[in-house]
């Protein structure tokens, strides 16, 4: 016997990621599915894994996991994007916990990124743990624009099995994606008080290129490799270009 599971999912316009999202995690004992407003047939795909599907206005993305969470009807929570998908390896795994009569209050598991179709090894892109299984009464997101994590009141153990995460097909994609992402996260140092310094924008983005590309070991990755650690050199340039656009008048 096994506690039961709830999965949490959000969602916006991901029809070309949902349907393989749902599949991987149509065992758990229940889906939850909020989206803020597809326009696509996101909607129509969650409807045929699971009857417990919201639409709401976005609140951001920690807030709206939390109130994807607050909907979990059972006590341990696996947090899945749309993007992911649960390795049958990891399936097991998580099975595993909730047969457990003693678990941790929370669990990290590796994820295998992948950039236009290839498994990243390196470019510090592996293993990338990230907490997404943990009990619903110790676990919470912090209220973040971007960068929203799991915060667990207790002790964190680690899985092995890895959870696989299918990002940017396109290069294109990185793009549109980047403009919105470097702008939440000029808003987030923003916030905080920061100011973008003329070290910020002209040292960060070669910085960025060198660490991943070297440092990281994306060398490793050829091509591959080189176009990634350059397209997140252009997304330090544009979060800090852009937190200085926000103070330019300070």
């Amino acid at each position: 016997m096994r506690v039961p599971l709830s999965v949490i999912i959000i969602t916006l316009n991901e029809e070309q990621n949902i349907r393989a999202c749902l599949e991987s995690a149509r065992w758990a004992d229940e889906i939850i599915v909020c989206d803020s407003g597809s326009r696509d047939k996101t909607l129509e795909i969650c409807r045929e894994f699971t009857d417990r599907v919201y639409v709401d206005a976005w609140r951001g993305f920690g807030a709206h996991k939390n109130l994807c969470l607050d909907r979990a009807a059972h006590p341990w929570v696996f947090s899945l994007d749309a993007d992911e998908r649960v390795t049958p390896a990891l399936r097991a795994a998580i099975e595993r916990v909730l047969a457990d009569g003693e678990p941790l209050d929370g669990y990290d598991v590796p994820r295998q990124n992948f950039f236009l179709g290839r498994w990243m090894r390196s470019s510090g892109w592996y293993p990338d743990r990230v907490l997404r299984l943990f009990q619903k009464a110790k676990g919470r997101f912090r209220e973040r624009a971007v960068h929203e994590a799991v915060e667990v009141d207790g002790k964190v153990g680690h899985l092995e099995e890895p959870l696989e995460h299918h990002t940017y097909h396109t290069i294109s994609e990185y793009l549109e994606r980047m403009d919105r992402y470097s702008r939440l996260a000029a808003e987030e140092l923003n916030r905080q008080g920061r100011r973008a310094s003329l070290s910020d924008v002209a040292l960060r983005p070669p910085l960025t290129l060198l660490r991943m590309f070297f440092l990281q070991g994306g060398f490793r990755e050829g091509r591959y490799g080189l176009v990634l650690a350059g397209l997140y050199a252009c997304y330090t340039f544009a979060k800090y270009a852009k937190l200085w656009e926000m103070r330019r008048d300070d």
